[in-house]
């Protein structure tokens, strides 16, 4: 493993753990120094990554996202058109939820974020596994949106609005 790869694996732990990372656990991981670990995160914080050394081991500031819920409506065949106007955007699909009269709240994860996401998503509906949750509420439904900045999500709310998604306005 070279140390481009090294850093890609450090940055992918740090940036889906929960919890501090110490040097010695990553030098043992990649058969490394810690000093050659150390090396490594002074060249990821100079290439722009906010990692913080902390008495337990590294960390990452990730950029906050920003959050929006939005109903919306359309058929099954508009679907992809929805999740690839979100995606092509720069958001995140992260739920799809609706509010049944009955059953109440009933949500699912999505965490769409990319045309493949959307593909294997569409697949695996195409291929029966299982109807859009949309459908038990005559197609209305809601979705939890993220994306790095508020603009972003202003943009996906008016090109969702353009196309005649939205139901409930801001």
């Amino acid at each position: 493993m070279n140390g481009n790869q090294r850093r890609s694996l450090i940055l992918e732990t740090l940036e889906n753990g929960r919890t501090p990372v110490s040097g010695t656990a990553f030098a043992s991981r990649f058969h490394v120094s810690r000093q050659i670990i150390v090396s490594d995160i002074a060249l990821l914080r100079a290439s722009g990554y906010d990692i913080i050394s902390t008495n337990r081991g590294y960390i990452i500031n990730l950029p906050q996202e920003q959050k929006m819920e939005i109903k919306v409506l359309h058929s099954d065949s508009e679907t992809a058109d929805e999740l690839s106007t979100i995606v092509d955007l720069g958001g995140t699909v992260r739920d799809v939820f609706v509010n049944h009269k009955i059953y109440g709240v009933l949500r699912a994860d999505l965490n769409i974020r990319s045309r493949k996401n959307i593909t294997d998503f569409l697949e695996d509906i195409k291929n029966g596994k299982s109807a859009p949750l949309k459908n038990i509420t005559s197609g209305y439904h809601y979705h939890t949106i993220t994306a790095a900045s508020r603009e972003t999500l202003n943009l996906i709310y008016q090109e969702l609005d353009r196309k005649g998604y939205i139901i409930s306005k801001k």
